[in-house]
């Protein structure tokens, strides 16, 4: 499949489409701050939502498209997430938004302002390691749709707390998602299906 480059205030962005069959909806996820589409937790939950109906769209950021390493700034990246979301054949029907880590930060600031039915958290960041004061739980709070966090139960940047409209699936491992695949698809396929 060939990427997709799509214009934004900070430079072009890329959507990898992985288009369902008879698709009733749409996942746009995004990556993590030093990581790329390819992440094995992106790619178990694309496989995943494709299954269940839902064309999947993998962005990556401009400054990855740039071929930097560093994120760029959380205005930067709300603003050509959004641009790229505006930008993009998405099937009809309901649209969740979501994607791993500072992805996923970057899908729940936007919510409202990309019209998502829905956040899917791929290990979200809740405090930088050894720092809670420094939490980000405003983020997610900011949120009014439902929400699935998948987060490894032993992960360094802590464990969000479930809320009416927020579900946390806490499952074997660590920040990355990797110890146990099972889990993590069978919480995203069951949370989607309820979509």
């Amino acid at each position: 499949m060939t990427p997709l480059d799509l214009d934004t205030p900070h430079g072009p962005a890329r959507a990898h489409l992985h288009p369902a069959e008879a698709p009733h909806g749409a996942l746009v996820l995004g990556h993590g701050a030093g990581g790329g589409v390819g992440a094995p937790d992106l790619a178990a939950a694309t496989a995943v939502a494709v299954a269940e109906g839902f064309t999947v769209a993998l962005i990556e950021q401009p400054y990855r498209v740039a071929g930097r390493k560093s994120p760029a700034p959380a205005a930067q990246l709300d603003a050509a997430w959004t641009a790229v979301i505006e930008q993009i054949p998405l099937p009809d029907g309901p649209l969740i938004t979501g994607g791993r880590s500072s992805g996923a930060r970057v899908a729940c600031r936007t919510a409202q302002a990309t019209g998502a039915a829905g956040v899917l958290c791929l290990a979200f960041p809740l405090h930088p390691p050894g720092r809670p004061d420094k939490t980000r739980l405003p983020e997610l709070e900011l949120v009014t749709v439902p929400v699935l966090i998948v987060q490894g139960e032993s992960d360094p940047f802590g464990m969000p707390p479930a809320a009416p409209d927020r579900a946390v699936a806490a499952i074997k491992g660590n920040h990355s998602l990797r110890s146990d695949k099972r889990a993590l698809e069978g919480a995203v396929r069951d949370w989607l299906a309820a979509r």
